[in-house]
């Protein structure tokens, strides 16, 4: 049996354990979670037992993986009663800013530790999960915590984890970058004389398609946009002043790059 421990079942930690389940990822679960609001669904599912704290953690169960889902500010106090178990148990993280060496520096250099970076489309299974494993991981450590993460989308590795902040910069904040464009794009067709409802609609419906379209495509989004784009048209008119040297791409580097400098900052404590 596959055993896996979840510390917090918030938004993220539910939308995990719901794919868990649903794709038999493992055959036992136990969530600790203070909030009963947050597992009142789980009362009666099958195969999951919820505490409120480690201490509650029935003593006979033995964990293939603990999952800590909690916020960056509480892993302090979360983490450091899990020492014992961490020894067998491979430690998955999805607590953005906290390095694998905060693990390492508690559980020891020999504690299986995997670090990963999912975004919110984690929530309906379309998200992409970027992770990072220590030395003392396992190739079956890193297969688990494989099969655990893609139950929230894709999932790719990185070998070197100064990159994470990078990978949090793009995958982890860019959902939000995208719901801002739909904003941002909405404002400015209202701004032309539509009605806000009309402006908001074709806003989303124009990214949703756009994005699956760019997602199914064999081609790049580079030869899309090209396609999408007569010479001396409407587009390439807009295009003109989003493609310009200070335009989208410096806009979106400057973005990213404050946003991989916070993740440093988040790191450091």
């Amino acid at each position: 049996m596959t055993n896996i421990i979840l510390v917090g079942c918030g938004k993220m930690g539910g939308a995990l354990l719901e794919g868990w389940r649903t794709n038999r990822a493992a055959e036992a679960f136990v969530v600790v979670e203070p909030m009963t609001g947050a597992t009142d669904q789980l009362a009666d599912a099958s195969g999951v037992t919820v505490v409120a704290d480690f201490e509650s953690i029935p003593p006979a169960f033995s964990a293939d993986a603990i999952v800590f889902a909690v916020k960056p500010q509480t892993m302090g106090v979360v983490v450091p009663p899990y020492a014992a178990m961490a020894q067998r148990a491979v430690t998955l993280s999805i607590a953005a800013g906290t390095p694998i060496r905060f693990f390492e520096s508690l559980f020891g250099d020999e504690a299986a530790v995997v670090r990963a970076m999912p975004n919110t489309p984690a929530a309906i299974g379309r998200g992409i999960s970027v992770l990072c494993a220590n030395a003392s991981t396992s190739d079956d450590q890193r297969q688990l915590s494989e099969t655990l993460m893609q139950a929230a989308g894709v999932v790719d590795w990185i070998d070197d984890e100064d990159q994470m902040d990078a990978v949090t910069a793009l995958s982890g904040s860019g959902p939000a970058y995208v719901f801002h464009l739909i904003e941002a794009m909405a404002a400015a067709g209202e701004a032309l004389g539509l009605s806000s409802e009309m402006a908001a609609k074709s806003a989303l419906e124009t990214v949703a398609g756009a994005g699956e379209l760019a997602r199914l495509a064999s081609d790049s989004p580079s030869v899309l946009r090209q396609n999408v784009t007569s010479p001396g048209g409407t587009t390439a008119a807009a295009l003109a002043i989003l493609m310009a040297d200070d335009g989208q791409i410096a806009l979106m580097k400057k973005a990213m790059t404050a946003a991989r400098d916070r993740g440093r900052e988040l790191a450091k404590g």
